[in-house]
């Protein structure tokens, strides 16, 4: 594709295991390629769509090198990003290949594709020695094909671009042999062909070239002196010729690895022997290892490192010092040893955070590779989560684990998880590595709003205030955001054709319940409906709870005095003979009170009376007896005022005030004739009442005429003076409800009835057998009897049957006509 000749071979191998794919895809270039130069499509080799690349955020990783190497995410072209020196990236001639090993990583789905990038060798660099001048001593006496080592030259290029041979220039005693060493490279050994003669030739100049086989081919040259000794016929000699020893990586600096021996036979200096590294000892070597050169100690000299170097060869020369040196030679082969001192990497390549917390059983999260530079069971590693979360790890292929759900996840839980991948190699001791990441859950409605309670009963005092806090009705959700914003509202209930929003409002967002109006608690007592609360979630969820509204009742409502009744303000008189007897009922007060039970209890008890000895007050029934007999002593007017108190705090009362005046007449009491009290008149003077009878006939006639129309009509009114009674006494007050017995002499026993009338209220009689019982028709308690109009008992409800009221009309009728006829046949008595 450039000037540059490319080889490109192409092999493509696809894993698919789980959810990640991995493939191998092996390329070849030459060194030195221009910047830019387009390597390979990869989207065309690994049959990717071009136009997803930016979507699955497609990028190079390069393992272990700088990075020479690009992807053009809009073509899918892998070129090169700056020129590659093949000696540089691989630094070591251990190896004739040498590779750039990439990671192309997509997602969405995830696939990892593991690329080579093998470098061509080029020949781009001439061989050199290691020193310009290789001085060789040899003594005059050494026979003919001897051989001397010569420093090898050294040429960057591998292949046929190393060194290949050497040439020596011309020369009679000389000639060179080339030989191969066991890792490949080329070296000389300088072969004596004639016997040397110091006097006359003491040293050969001789120039050695070193030539590579590359085309074009480079060469370098280095200078061989050859300095002839006088005669020194013994050499050195090692016990051994070839070692083979071991040492452990990371061994102290100073650790004694061997100490060589060499034997000279000569005598003197020319037994004395000296230790050194051959020139074909490496210089890696000679910095790893010291050699003592007069005691043949090897001993550490640098970092001892397995991943780096696990072999080290070097060539020992033992040197007398004879006049003429004699040196003799052994190979050491130095094996390192590998111990566990690389922790295990983690690398993870691709990592899914947040995730909906109702993510599906067996998603991959995560996609993490293990590695470690160690060998043997030291380089064996395993990866592990902690135990207590809701994933696992999945092998997908070598050193790659895939993490994925294994349990529901609940973010009301737990909102988010610090997975730690832990890395262990199986070494010992072992060794470990580690690394966190946070997964955080998003929230899903997947939570109803919970109330506190399943019912609530709330008491509200009756007569509040409209728009009055009643309580705060407040639920919980434990999802996020939209999901706990809660709307509240009333369920629609109608109670007497009212709607509960027309009684009571609650707030939608805080859920605090207002009442719209004010309660009473002698209409209505109490509420039930439901409150509902609804989240702003999609879909939404929601929850109801039932709401008890408990009415309290006040004391706002004073006693009602029903009986005995009078006109507002004025004054209730009766007549009572004064020889009346002790325990006698003289008036009994009733009261009503349309507040509850508590509020409602009435006791009743004087305010004034007139001689205390003389009445005695029930304090529960409001019945008034005599405690004695009456007296010349007493006087004729007795003034007794009642009052009548609720159990309410603060308490309310009424009072009612009643004149009661003593008559000289014979009048037979009895005293507890029945339970249901009958209505009675006295009078004092009865001929007076006889004489304004006899003149008042015809007035009587017409007022008789008048009550027929008035039943007829169903509007009673009340008798201001009834016809007197040869055998009753007839009583002034106008009583609308007695339950015990009045004192009074009719033969005839009345039950009352009241109906009820649009002008008032009226009391009509009826005989009744003797020992037959009364009917009486009670007062309800919740008729919600006030005193807001001129009649206290105006707005008192009675039921009383329609049939019974029909009876009544033709009986009052009959009850007159039988009153006039016994007045006008009564005696006319005249009383002084």
């Amino acid at each position: 594709m450039r000037s540059c000749k490319r080889y490109v071979l192409l092999v493509i191998l696809f894993y698919f295991v789980g959810n990640i794919s991995t493939s191998g895809t092996h390329y070849s270039i030459p060194e030195e390629m221009k910047e830019g130069s387009v390597v390979a499509n990869l989207a065309t080799d690994l049959i990717l769509d071009v136009k997803t690349l930016n979507q699955r955020k497609m990028r190079l990783d390069i393992i272990a090198n700088k990075k020479y190497l690009d992807v053009n995410k809009e073509t899918g072209e892998l070129y090169v990003v700056e020129k590659i020196d093949r000696e540089n990236v691989c630094n070591t001639k251990s190896s004739a290949t040498c590779y750039l090993k990439l990671e192309i990583i997509l997602e969405n789905p995830v696939r990892i594709f593991n690329i080579e990038v093998e470098i061509l060798d080029m020949n781009d660099n001439a061989p050199q020695f290691r020193r310009d001048a290789i001085h060789l001593d040899i003594s005059e006496a050494t026979p003919n094909g001897e051989r001397f080592s010569l420093s090898n030259a050294v040429d960057p290029d591998v292949g046929t671009n190393s060194v290949k041979t050497y040439h020596l220039s011309e020369s009679e005693h000389f000639n060179i042999e080339v030989k191969t060493g066991r890792d490949g490279s080329k070296f000389a050994e300088l072969i004596l062909t004639k016997t040397l003669d110091r006097e006359q030739h003491a040293v050969h100049n001789l120039i050695l070239t070193a030539v590579d086989g590359g085309t074009p081919a480079r060469s370098g040259t280095a200078r061989v002196i050859v300095r002839v000794l006088d005669t020194n016929d013994n050499a050195p000699t090692f016990d051994k010729l070839n070692y083979t020893l071991k040492i452990m990586e990371n061994s102290p600096t100073g650790s004694l690895v061997i100490h060589l021996n060499a034997t000279d036979l000569d005598e003197g200096s020319n037994s004395d022997v000296t230790y050194a590294y051959s020139l074909y000892t490496s210089e890696k070597t000679q910095e790893t290892f010291h050699l003592n050169p007069s005691t043949g100690e090897i001993t550490v000299k640098g970092m001892l490192n397995y991943e780096d170097y696990r072999i080290y060869d070097m060539e020992i020369i033992a040197t007398d010092r004879g006049a003429s040196a004699l040196s003799g030679q052994c190979t050491i082969k130095i094996l390192i040893e590998d111990m566990n001192d690389n922790h295990p990497e983690i690398s993870i390549k691709s990592f899914q955070s947040p995730v909906n917390e109702n993510i599906e059983l067996d998603t991959v999260i995560a996609v993490v590779s293990v590695s470690d530079k160690d060998s043997g069971d030291n380089g064996v590693v395993d990866l592990h989560i902690p135990d207590n979360m809701p994933f696992k790890l999945r092998e997908s292929s070598d050193n790659y684990y895939e993490l994925v759900v294994s349990q529901a996840l609940d973010r009301e839980k737990v909102t988010e998880y610090d997975i730690t991948f832990t890395v262990t190699d199986r070494g010992s001791p072992p060794l470990s590595d580690n690394e966190t990441m946070m997964l955080e859950l998003l929230d899903v409605n997947d939570n109803v709003p919970q109330f506190p309670q399943s019912c609530y009963t709330i008491r509200v005092m009756e007569n509040n205030a409209p728009g009055a806090l009643l309580s705060s009705l407040t639920a919980f959700d434990p999802d996020l955001h939209e999901n706990q914003y809660l709307v509240y509202f009333i369920l629609e209930r109608e109670i007497a054709n009212t709607s509960m929003s027309m009684l009571f409002s609650i707030n939608p967002e805080n859920g605090n319940l207002y009442a719209l109006k004010t309660f009473d608690y002698e209409i209505e007592n109490e509420f039930l409906f439901h409150i509902e609360a609804r989240d702003s979630g999609s879909p939404p969820l929601s929850s109801n709870v039932t709401v008890h509204i408990n009415i309290v009742d006040q004391n706002d409502n004073a006693p009602v005095i029903v009986s005995p009744w009078r006109a507002h303000g004025s004054l209730v008189e009766e007549k009572i003979p004064r020889s009346t007897d002790k325990g006698s009922l003289v008036a009994k007060v009733i009261a009503l009170d349309t507040d509850s039970v508590h509020n409602s209890r009435i006791t009743y008890q004087f305010l004034q009376v007139t001689d205390a000895t003389l009445f005695s007050l029930d304090q529960y029934n409001g019945e008034i007896r005599t405690m004695r007999m009456f007296s010349y002593r007493d006087p004729r007017h007795q003034r007794l005022v009642v009052v009548a108190k609720d159990n309410g705090e603060p308490a309310l009362s009424a009072t009612v005030t009643i004149k009661l005046f003593t008559v000289e007449t014979a009048v037979k009491a009895y005293s507890d004739m029945t339970e249901v009290p009958l209505e009675y008149d006295i009078f004092s003077d009865l001929n007076l009442y006889l004489v304004i009878g006899l003149g008042s006939v015809s007035f009587l006639l017409l007022i008789t005429i008048l009550v027929t129309i008035v039943l007829k009509c169903q509007k009673p009114k009340p008798s201001k003076a009834a016809p007197p009674c040869r055998n009753s006494v007839i009583s002034e007050r106008n009583s609308t409800i007695a339950d015990s017995t009045l004192v009074s002499n009719d033969a005839y026993w009345y039950s009352l009835f009241l109906a009820e009338t649009r002008k008032g209220k009226m009391v009509v009689r009826q005989p009744v057998p003797k020992g037959s019982r009364y009917i009486v028709s009670s007062l309800p308690r919740g008729t919600g009897l006030t005193n807001t109009s001129d009649s206290a008992a105006s707005t008192l409800q009675v039921r009383v049957q329609w049939k019974i009221v029909k009876q009544l009309e033709s009986s009052v009728v009959l009850n007159l006509t039988h009153n006039m006829r016994s007045l006008l046949s009564a005696p006319i008595h005249l009383w002084d």
